[in-house]
């Protein structure tokens, strides 16, 4: 919810921001004459809601633009997501996207497999691997999504040696095969 919120402010202070560069670039080429900017700067110091109006807008500019600051130094400073490991010869990081990688490997390898994504939740007992699989429909699904099972589970333990507690599929669709009709004449 907050990135999208983010994401919304962002939106917002990028239009406001255009807004007054477009101002300040038809300020600069003088398409707008000294005359008119004069009268509008003698509008705002005449005007009382109009002065409230622009402190707001100026504050709510400033505190987006604090946020964003502080969005971009987080974000520069965190790395890709990984799992850790201290041996007795150093630390051993293993990212998502490799186990991710390594589960998709073990599963595609099973007759009727199709298309597969995959998602890995790293907890302190172990991994929980969740695989979304498209299937032919010609395989027993339940053996097949057990025979997947197995295979990850065995694969990522033995080639990243990290314990998977879970793993789940998700079968979402099975493929259509092409059936062809005899044309009689």
């Amino acid at each position: 919810m907050i990135r999208i919120l983010d994401k919304l402010f962002l939106f917002f202070y990028s239009i406001i921001t255009a807004a007054i560069a477009i101002v300040f670039v038809c300020i600069g080429f003088n398409w707008i004459p000294e005359s008119g900017v004069s009268e509008a700067v003698g509008e705002i110091f005449e005007t009382e809601p109009l002065q409230v109006t622009l402190l707001v807008i100026g504050i709510v500019l400033f505190l987006l633009s604090l946020r964003f600051f502080i969005l971009s130094l987080q974000r520069g400073s965190s790395s890709a997501s990984s799992i850790d490991q201290r041996t007795d010869f150093g630390d051993i990081r293993i990212s998502i996207e490799t186990i991710e990688n390594l589960a998709l490997k073990a599963a595609s390898r099973q007759r009727g497999v199709k298309d597969l994504r995959a998602r890995i939740h790293a907890a302190d007992s172990g991994l929980d691997i969740t695989l979304r699989a498209v299937v032919d429909g010609e395989t027993s699904i339940p053996t097949m999504t057990e025979e997947i099972q197995k295979a990850v589970k065995q694969h990522v333990e033995e080639i990243a040696g990290i314990p998977v507690t879970n793993v789940s599929v998700f079968v979402a669709n099975i493929i259509q095969t092409n059936t062809y009709k005899s044309r009689v004449e």
